[in-house]
């Protein structure tokens, strides 16, 4: 498979564009927060929007009933699902760009590893075993920790820990989860259980809530902020092993770190809203057209479209149609115009 370029991007995204870039992505970020929090089936106004937020922050008022209306409904319905769609979209995002970094390669994605293969498995077994959404969640996060964690010992077991056997052990890996998940469904009840499991591995983030955001949120912002702290240690990685260690890199440190990191905010993704593709693979290579191959640049503008991107893909999802579609289709119907529409610019910066 191809290799990224790290010098055959500079032409894609010019100097002025890349500051320019870098400022729009954060208020796309925050636009598709306000337009999540106002459109739905009982739609709020930009400027009641507004003025319920400078309310809340005590810097204006508001009739009490009105008031009490609009604080339940986005305070305590919208607010926990668009805060989950930003971190899911945002720790997707950049655990791609990670991989498609540290691998040197542009078809990589979150699930490389195993992860997302091994977090369904997890919680397919905790459907099965009829407990709670916690006991679902945990499984599949503990799961997808186990998943990689099999990759990257086969990988340091008969290679050593290099790049290719790292993706030979991940290949394995995921195959050997996508198995016991075939048997978990195999075994499901046919009437109950098999539809829950087939529903969740599609991807939704109707069972977000405000206790699923406060025990996720800051592991994802540490790991997101982590990888994005690393962004020159993975460019001189791009460059190559022997060269980032005449640099001074770590080279096996950065290399398990991120790996840890990227595995971690996507089990946790994973736990908390089903599997939703395309975004880690997509998404990097939008950032990476407008920012450059300059993964200090790349990492946050990732974070921030990948965040709009899930907001607008489960504004879509719940507002198509009268019953509310899975995230996980619409991303992949989104995904693949956006993935052609790129191509041709994307094209340039592989060799």
């Amino acid at each position: 498979m191809a290799e990224i370029a790290p010098t055959s991007l500079a032409a894609v995204a010019p100097a002025t564009q890349v500051y320019r870039f870098r400022l729009i992505a954060p208020l796309l970020a925050v636009a598709a927060i306000l337009a999540a929090l106002s459109f739905g089936p009982y739609s709020v106004s930009v400027w009641e929007m507004v003025r319920f937020l400078f309310t809340l922050a005590g810097l204006d008022s508001m009739e009490p009933p009105r008031y009490a209306q609009l604080y339940n409904l986005i305070i305590e319905i919208r607010l926990p699902r668009v805060l989950a769609a930003v971190l899911v979209g945002a720790s997707l995002s950049v655990s791609g760009a990670a991989y498609q970094a540290l691998f040197r390669n542009p078809l990589v994605s979150p699930g490389l590893l195993g992860v997302l293969a091994g977090a369904s498995a997890g919680a397919a077994i905790g459907i099965l075993l009829e407990g709670n959404w916690l006991l679902v969640q945990t499984s599949a996060f503990l799961m997808g920790l186990a998943a990689v964690s099999v990759g990257v010992g086969i990988a340091h077991l008969f290679g050593g820990g290099s790049i290719i056997m790292l993706i030979l052990g991940g290949i394995l890996s995921g195959a050997l989860f996508s198995s016991l998940l075939t048997i978990v469904k195999y075994l499901a009840d046919p009437y109950s259980q098999l539809p829950t499991i087939v529903y969740w591995l599609m991807g939704s983030l109707g069972h977000a809530n405000a206790g699923d955001i406060a025990w996720a949120a800051i592991p994802i912002l540490l790991g997101i902020l982590l990888l994005c702290l690393m962004g020159r240690a993975l460019d001189a990685l791009a460059m190559g092993d022997d060269e980032a260690r005449a640099l001074g890199v770590p080279v096996t440190a950065v290399r398990l770190t991120t790996i840890i990191a990227a595995t971690l905010i996507s089990a946790l993704t994973v736990s908390i809203a089903g599997m939703i593709g395309w975004i880690g693979l997509i998404v990097p290579h939008i950032a990476r057209l407008l920012t450059g191959p300059g993964n200090a640049r790349l990492l946050p503008t990732a974070a921030c479209l990948g965040a709009a991107f899930l907001l607008v893909a489960d504004g879509l999802a719940r507002n198509l149609f009268a019953s509310e579609l899975p995230i996980g289709i619409v991303t992949e119907l989104l995904g693949i115009p956006v993935f052609l529409l790129v191509l041709h610019r994307v094209r340039r910066s592989w060799t």
